[in-house]
């Protein structure tokens, strides 16, 4: 089946709920935050494992995404699950 790019985008909003792109950061930013609460990544390193090359660019868009910087959510979940 072949489908044009804008046929493709409506069909995965629709779907997903959000755009291709808003997916692909949702599932790098979401990895990013496993990677840093499960196996005690430090931002930084998180942020290059999962693709960005600029630290201040992961940061705004992890902000955006979880509504705190990288450091401040991953300490506020640790606490709420006894990890500190």
């Amino acid at each position: 089946m072949q489908m044009n790019t804008p046929s493709f985008h409506q069909h995965f909003r629709q779907l997903a709920g959000m755009s291709p792109l808003r997916y692909q950061k949702w599932l790098r930013l979401n990895e990013a935050r496993r990677l840093m609460l499960n196996e005690h990544y430090d931002v930084t390193t998180a942020a290059y494992a999962v693709g960005y090359e600029s630290l201040s660019h992961f940061s705004r868009e992890y902000s955006r995404m979880f509504g705190e910087s990288p450091k401040r959510d991953i300490t506020r979940l640790r606490k709420s699950v006894g990890q500190l």
